[in-house]
């Protein structure tokens, strides 16, 4: 995979910026929106960081990772799509989107994931929202990009898993998939020639973002990247670390 530690620090902040104003806005029922901004920002920095241009989201409705996930695809250029299995959802999403200034960025479409999924192909960057009896058959039926994608499985019940899987293809007949789990209750899965967060390339150069269970951490070199908003002013640090 090819990183863009650029892609992923506007991102970021981008994503940063608008779940927060989200929460200020929903701050008088904070449940319309899961509070995950955390996880929000690592799922917007990385779809941008894997220049994902085709997203797709399954959720009950619009949350913090359709947010995040229409920065990435604004910062990429690409397209975000969100399936809602609930006709009721469509405008409180709509909604959400249109606050954040990104209901350009996101297409809506309703109705039985099963039967819309098939509809994208070669899909770079997918989330589905493990909050439901059908998400292990959405999961399965998910057709990845098989020279690059990510694969997130969110919001995993205690005693779950999301996605195992092997795509065909490859050199020796099969492109690998490494999954690694995101806090409690999410698990990316990588997948590709050189599947998993530890080894996505910049170029010709291998930069390692070893996953949290990893004991061994390679040393680092840090370096900073300032953005400033045009509209506020606000100046905002993002720390990129380098494997030496």
């Amino acid at each position: 995979m090819v990183w863009s530690p650029e892609s992923a620090a506007n991102a970021y902040l981008d994503t940063l910026k608008l779940c927060k104003n989200e929460l200020e806005r929903k701050k008088s029922n904070p449940s319309v929106i899961p509070v995950q901004p955390q996880k929000s920002e690592f799922i917007s920095a990385l779809a941008a960081g894997t220049s994902a241009q085709l997203i797709v989201e399954v959720s009950p409705e619009a949350s913090h990772s359709t947010i995040a996930l229409a920065a990435a695809a604004r910062q990429t250029g690409g397209r975000l799509v969100c399936i809602l299995p609930q006709e009721e959802s469509l405008a409180p999403s709509k909604e959400v989107m249109e606050e954040s200034g990104l209901d350009d960025i996101v297409d809506f479409q309703v109705g039985d994931p099963a039967e819309l999924l098939p509809k994208y192909e070669n899909i770079d960057f997918s989330l589905v929202d493990c909050n439901s009896e059908y998400y292990e058959d959405v999961l399965k039926i998910i057709d990845v990009n098989p020279k690059k994608s990510v694969v997130v499985a969110n919001n995993i019940k205690e005693g779950r898993e999301g996605l195992s899987m092997e795509v065909p293809g490859g050199k020796d007949g099969i492109l690998r998939s490494e999954k690694h789990m995101i806090g409690n209750h999410m698990e990316v899965t990588m997948i590709g020639r050189n599947a998993g967060m530890g080894w996505l390339k910049k170029g010709k150069e291998e930069v390692n973002i070893t996953s949290p269970d990893k004991r061994r951490r390679p040393k680092r070199k840090i370096q900073w990247v300032k953005k400033i908003d045009e509209q506020s002013g606000e100046e905002h640090l993002y720390r990129l670390a380098k494997s030496l």
